[in-house]
């Protein structure tokens, strides 16, 4: 009787559960397919994916960085409730509004701080990008400290001449052309590390390196140097980790589980020495799995990822520092300090 009773039941329960279920499923279902749109579709839809909260600073409100000497000691962490002033392992994350730049700018001045800014110009990217990066790098990046650019290109003749400031100068590194843009991308971490241990060591305190086919419209100063500087992805970055696109594949050095944001391989820096470890990591990553005959998601931006994810970097600069315009309006974008050109890829990612 006892079972008896058990079976009649079971059709009336599973009746119950049936909706419940259809609905889980369709929500389930939902989310991924918003951030889908999101992902590919207009700026009205990735509008509403601004709407996800960040996660916030672990420490208590009012508190601040301790970290030795540091200028990060001086951030008011707490002047943007509406973003991630930091991380949980210490980390500031630079937002507009959090800094002082005459602090900043004074203290490097003393230091007596110079900068090397690395850029890869090759093939039909040179006259497509070049003589406007370096241009708009003139007006808006590091004022009023030292800079060489360090222009990796295979047509040395077609690199423009620009009317450079004070103590500001260029000069043309000869590299290879690849067939494959993918292998440009990858191979330019070799190079510099190369570049870091002949030349920039001897020069410069501090490595930038970013990717050609952008524009500075905004200050891009000395705040945003320190040991080892990241860059949150300005597609990413009020995106729940679930939809972080790490390399999946388990035979790729740069294969990851989790990790703790997005980082855009379009800027990147540090001291010489973390920008050295970092890209001479990513190139013996990228190495190992060629010898295994394959090739990471995002080439050296996930294996990017995957070194930033065991060596956490000091200093995360926010989506200001490199932003997409075709992401739309964000509210907490305060300020454009760098920004995606326009991409012609048919037309330029393979060398002329």
């Amino acid at each position: 009787m006892r079972g008896h009773g058990a079976q009649d039941k079971r059709p009336h329960s599973m009746m119950r559960w049936f909706p419940r279920a259809r609905n889980l499923f369709t929500y389930a279902l939902f989310i991924p397919a918003v951030l889908f749109i999101a992902y590919i579709g207009p700026t009205s839809v990735r509008f509403f994916e601004g709407l996800i909260p960040m996660d916030k600073c672990p420490l208590l409100p009012g508190q601040t960085l301790q970290l030795g000497e540091s200028m990060d000691n001086s951030l008011d962490l707490w002047s943007r409730s509406d973003v991630q002033t930091c991380t949980y392992w210490g980390a500031p994350v630079m937002w507009d509004g959090m800094f002082d730049p005459k602090v900043y700018d004074d203290m490097h001045r003393k230091k007596g701080s110079s900068v090397a800014l690395t850029v890869f110009a090759v093939g039909r990217y040179l006259d497509a990008y070049l003589p406007e990066f370096l241009r708009s790098a003139e007006r808006h990046f590091m004022p009023g400290l030292p800079v060489t650019y360090y222009v990796f290109t295979d047509a040395p003749e077609r690199v423009p001449k620009v009317l450079l400031g004070q103590a500001r100068a260029v000069e043309v590194v000869f590299v290879q052309k690849h067939r494959r843009w993918q292998d440009i991308s990858m191979m330019r971490m070799r190079s510099i590390a190369d570049a870091i241990d002949r030349l920039i060591r001897h020069r410069h305190q501090y490595v930038f390196c970013l990717d050609v086919d952008q524009v500075f419209t905004g200050r891009f100063g000395s705040e945003a140097l320190g040991e080892s500087v990241a860059l949150l992805h300005a597609f990413f970055y009020h995106r729940p980790k679930l939809f972080y696109t790490y390399d999946s594949n388990p035979r790729s050095v740069a294969y990851m589980e989790t990790g703790d944001f997005y980082y855009h391989a379009a800027v990147f820096g540090g001291s010489w020495q973390s920008v050295r470890n970092l890209t001479e990591g990513c190139y013996q990553g990228i190495m190992k799995d060629k010898g295994n005959q394959v090739e990471a998601l995002w080439q050296d931006e996930s294996h990017l990822n995957k070194y930033l994810w065991l060596h956490k970097p000091s200093k995360i600069l926010s989506p200001e520092y490199c932003w997409a315009r075709a992401v739309g309006y964000r509210s907490d974008i305060h300020v454009a300090r760098l920004v995606w050109a326009d991409k012609h890829y048919s037309m330029l990612r393979y060398p002329s």
